[in-house]
């Protein structure tokens, strides 16, 4: 595990590292959009090494990390719709690239059943059990602990593997383009949400306020 204030090390981000997919998360105060703020970003590029960026409630400039969700490379986020959102709203850029959502394959392919978490995710495809203990623990805090760090570490840590399992079960079922073509729209519902359209817009029947 890395630890980092701010910003990922320039020297870390080589032109390889930059064309891998990477797993992403984020930790927050709180799931609001308008009164809580991103506290740390987790990264890991399927080598069993984490990366955790903490930022600081006075955000400081983060040149590297927006570099890398400006590449054209793939990004697995587990519920993406949120963490982009707070990516977008903290630092401005949506990311570029495949934006992949276990949460969103796992509900494609897993039809006969209705928990897609990802700890669920991590004990029936890996056989893992991750611990949740920290997960309502004060992200904004100065100094995080070393608990807070391994839980944080492993909402990245299996994410390439789950997306593998997962590409496996949509391949064979014929449903991958399905799954590709709805996560081509994160950045769109994200767009939505940021401008207040948290509902869903496709539908026939809307609140009157909305038109």
């Amino acid at each position: 595990m890395r630890f980092y204030k701010n910003d990922l090390p320039s020297e870390l981000l080589t032109d390889e590292v930059l064309s891998k997919p990477v797993a992403i998360d984020t930790e927050t105060t709180g799931l609001s959009h308008v009164h809580h703020r991103l506290c740390l970003v987790q990264l890991c590029w399927g080598d069993g090494v984490c990366h955790l960026v903490q930022i600081d409630r006075k955000l400081q400039p983060a040149p590297n990390l927006i570099k890398l969700l400006r590449q054209d490379s793939d990004k697995l986020f587990h519920f993406a719709r949120f963490d982009v959102a707070r990516l977008y709203q903290t630092f401005g850029v949506l990311p570029l690239g495949f934006i992949y959502c276990t949460k969103i394959a796992s509900r494609i392919a897993r039809t006969s059943t209705d928990r897609h978490s990802l700890g669920e995710l991590t004990r029936s495809l890996l056989g893992i059990d991750i611990s949740k203990a920290e997960q309502s623990s004060y992200w904004g805090a100065e100094v995080l602990t070393d608990s807070q760090k391994s839980y944080a570490a492993a909402d990245v840590l299996y994410l390439h593997q789950i997306r593998d399992k997962l590409n496996q079960m949509m391949e064979r079922e014929g449903l991958y383009d399905l799954f590709k073509v709805t996560c081509d729209f994160i950045r769109g519902r994200v767009l939505l949400d940021a401008a207040g359209y948290q509902i869903d817009i496709f539908a026939h029947h809307i609140p009157r306020s909305f038109g």
